[in-house]
């Protein structure tokens, strides 16, 4: 009868499916998940936390729990199998064509990433072991702050530290320290995460916004949307459906935007001041990059420029009423 169950979840529409996993699965799904066409995920508990998605044409099979955190995404054409667990942790990420493989518990933590075409393996065996071949088997952990490039392979029973970056076709044959850099095959460190890393003040920060929202204007609104911007002053302006947009940002330092400059236009914000408070204004959609919050919308552009932090940027916000 489960099988059915989840058969007919497979073929079901997407906007039922979260109810109908509730219903026949008696699965715990929290507030607005996505679960795409011809997606379905089968295991003894079912756990997905608010704001996840679970995307087109991937499959979940598991004889043990499957629990998934707030806000992480499971790309498309991914399988996942086996007789144990797999356990993702908050704003965590797996992407397309990703295998998966549970017969021994698999855990990633949050913030984490396995990148295209990775693949994970719990167990290791295809020769005989009668005659003399060795077999492997053993969990795969890979814990908080970790992204794993496209096409890196995890051997069985690895376990990998947080704060690490594991570079594109690698091999991880072993387990990894903490705040390491790898690369290779077999993988093996090549330098710290923190030597990646430079020191951002807020005069760093607000060019990092001027640059992302600069970069979004190019690719999303000229070249994706073709859409006729007009740029000045770090500000750009745009017309969306016969709807005046404003995009700018609200430096750390300097005269912030006031709700007089701001009225007849729809205004989103990427925000780097402090306890900045939007002015008393109906259309004003802040992202605020130091809370990594913003709020819930419908708009196209904010909704847009959002997922363009994710995809290009690696900054994921959190939904939040930021008037308050």
């Amino acid at each position: 009868m489960r099988f059915l169950f989840v058969a007919f979840i497979l073929l079901a529409p997407p906007p039922i499916k979260p109810w109908l996993m509730r219903t026949l699965l008696g699965a715990r799904i929290g507030r607005h998940v996505r679960i795409g066409w011809f997606a379905a995920i089968s295991a003894h508990h079912i756990a997905i936390g608010d704001e996840s998605e679970i995307r087109a044409l991937t499959v979940i099979s598991c004889s043990g729990d499957v629990a998934i955190g707030r806000y992480s995404i499971i790309s498309s054409f991914i399988l996942v199998y086996g007789a144990s667990d797999l356990i993702i942790g908050d704003h965590s990420y797996v992407g397309p064509q990703t295998l998966i493989n549970c017969d021994e518990r698999v855990r990633i933590g949050s913030y984490s990433a396995l990148g295209a075409r990775c693949m994970v393996y719990t167990h290791g065996s295809f020769f005989p072991y009668t005659e003399g071949y060795w077999v492997r088997f053993g969990p795969v952990t890979i814990g908080d702050s970790v992204w794993c490039a496209a096409g890196v392979f995890i051997h069985p029973g690895v376990t990998i530290g947080d704060n690490v970056f594991v570079n594109s076709r690698s091999v991880v044959t072993q387990d990894v320290a903490s705040g390491e850099v790898l690369e290779g095959f077999p993988a093996r460190a090549v330098t710290t995460m923190d030597r990646l890393k430079r020191s951002m003040t807020p005069r760093r920060r607000d060019a990092a916004a001027r640059q992302i929202l600069a970069h979004f204007v190019e690719l999303e609104l000229r070249r994706e949307l073709r859409l006729h911007v007009q740029e000045h002053d770090g500000q750009a302006t745009v017309q969306v459906r016969g709807r005046p947009y404003l995009l700018l940002c609200v430096p750390a330092r300097g005269d912030a935007p006031a709700a007089g400059d701001l009225a007849g236009r729809r205004v989103i914000a990427l925000v780097t001041r402090p306890d900045w408070r939007v002015p008393g204004h109906a259309h004003i959609y802040p992202l605020d990059l130091l809370t990594y919050r913003t709020p819930r919308s419908n708009d196209p552009i904010h909704n847009a420029l959002r997922s363009f932090l994710m995809r290009y940027y690696g900054i994921q916000l959190e939904y939040s009423d930021l008037s308050k």
